[in-house]
This record gives C-alpha cells, structure tokens and sequence, in this order.
C-alpha cells in the first residue's frame, strides 16, 4: 500500500522544518543504470539528510528509475522526511519479495504500485522534475518520460533487462531498459548549477561545453560542472539490476556504503559550490 498520510501520527513523522530555500545549493542528479539499487538508495538517503542540499531535477535509467519515482513521491508527500522513508519502505518490500518465484517484472510493477501513486508525481505535487529514461525496443532510440508521460509503465520499462524480459509497450511501441546516458538528459532545471551523476564506476559525463569562447559574455547552452559519486567496489560482468532482490543485511550494507560516499562526496564538494561563477564556459561541463 502507499505511504499514507491521512493519520495524525503519519503527518507528524512526515512533518519537516524547511530550511530557507535561500541557504540551499540546487543540484540535478543523473542515476545512470549501472549503479546498484541499494547503493543508490544510501548516497540518496545521505543527501537528503543535508540541509544546504537542493534537488532541482532528476533524470534516471534502469533500476535506479524506479528509485527516482519513488523519491519524487515522497517528496510530494512529506518533503525530505517522506522521500527517506518512502525509500526504507520501498526496499523492505524489494527484500521481502526476494523469496518470490514469481515473474520479476510483474513483481517489480507490483512492488511499484504499493510504493507509489504516480498521479502525484504527474500533478506537479513534487518539488523535483522526474525524467525517466528508457530505449525503443525496435530502434535503440533514447525516450525521455516526463510530466504528463509518466507512468507505471514507463518506469518498469526503464527497468527492464533487454533481451532477458519482455519489452514493455507504451502507446503502441515497446521499450526497455538501458538507455545511453552518454548524452545529456533534459531534465536539467534552470536554477541548477551543478550536475551530480551516480553511477557504478567512474562516469563519462565529461563532455566540453559546445560555447568555450572565451571573449563570449555567457555559454550559448546551460553548461554545468559535473560531479560524480561512484561505487568503488562496483563489479564487473553481468549488469547488477539483472538481481536488485537480496537479503536486508546485503541491502542495508549497500546503502550504509553509499551513505559513506555521499558523506565524503559533501564534505569535498559542497562548501565550495557558492565559489563557481555563475557563468563560465571554461571548464563547465554538459
């Protein structure tokens, strides 16, 4: 069932002192779909954990797409509080479900539903643009879903394996999962300044600003520095959303390890975001 908030007590544990919006340093995230759900799950669960961190925009292929649905939602319903709890509630479902035979699409369309009403993200009731990121069955071509497209089924096909599960069909086309991250996505907002991707490894996310001209008074595009927080004991071989279900002690010491990089992650990086120019093609990243 869906995180409720129609009782006193749930909008007590929901309820949040804001800090000022003011103090806050607006990032987009990019989850790309090789890293590991559950260490998505903690770098996550760290950032929100910190006052001076704004989320704008995210932008998420394979698994960590149905992380990113799930943060938007409960963010809609109790702010930074509800996003965190949204996300435990979510992955004690995923680790109950692991002892199921049963289809792992259907179970994870399922595990979804009870996680999620994908009206509120819709509706605009999230204070994070969600793009979810999925590629065409028949062509290969990048689909970004965002705002009104969003759906069940365009989360669960960003999530799909391809050629392991059947491709998903939305308005009459089929897609699945591992869309190519390579280009920038266009969940990028406007008031971010900086771009953070999670990934498994180190990310390619580096390409030059197009505009690099230095006698130009402004980037003819919204470049952005970008920042990567990566899973230093990442594996190789087989995808690993190919077995996002595990045990709750592999689960929590995933996220335990993902706290740890953000934690690391923020004490590097996010003193100094107010330092970085406003505009500067030299050096910004798409």
């Amino acid at each position: 069932m869906h995180v409720q908030s129609g009782t006193t007590d749930q909008q007590a544990i929901f309820a949040e002192a804001n800090s000022r919006a003011e103090d806050r340093r607006p990032v987009d995230i990019v989850l790309a779909s090789d890293a590991h759900g559950a260490f998505v799950w903690g770098v996550l669960d760290r950032l929100l954990d910190e006052p001076g961190f704004a989320l704008n925009a995210i932008a998420a292929s394979g698994f960590a797409a149905v992380e990113a649905a799930v943060l938007a939602y409960g963010l809609a319903l109790g702010g930074r509080r509800g996003a965190r709890m949204a996300l435990t509630n979510f992955w004690r479902r995923v680790s109950h479900a692991s002892m199921s035979d049963i289809d792992r699409g259907s179970l994870l369309r399922s595990i979804l539903e009870q996680s999620i009403d994908i009206g509120q993200i819709r509706d605009g009731s999230s204070p994070v643009k969600l793009s979810i990121l999925a590629a065409n069955a028949r062509t290969d071509a990048l689909k970004i879903f965002t705002s009104d497209q969003l759906s069940i089924d365009a989360i669960v096909a960003a999530a799909t394996v391809p050629f392991l599960s059947r491709p998903v069909e939305i308005d009459g086309d089929l897609y699945w999962g591992d869309a190519d991250l390579a280009e920038p996505p266009a969940a990028r907002s406007l008031e971010a300044r900086h771009r953070l991707v999670i990934a498994g490894k180190p990310s390619l996310f580096m390409a030059p600003c197009p505009n690099r001209n230095g006698s130009a008074n402004r980037c003819a595009i919204r470049c952005a520095p970008v920042h990567t927080i990566f899973d230093n004991q990442h594996r190789t071989g087989a995808a690993l959303f190919l077995r996002p279900w595990t045990d709750w002690g592999e689960l929590t010491d995933m996220r335990d390890r993902g706290r740890q990089r953000a934690g690391d992650w923020l004490v590097a990086n996010l003193v100094g975001f107010d330092e970085a120019p406003a505009i500067n093609c030299e050096g910004r990243y798409i």
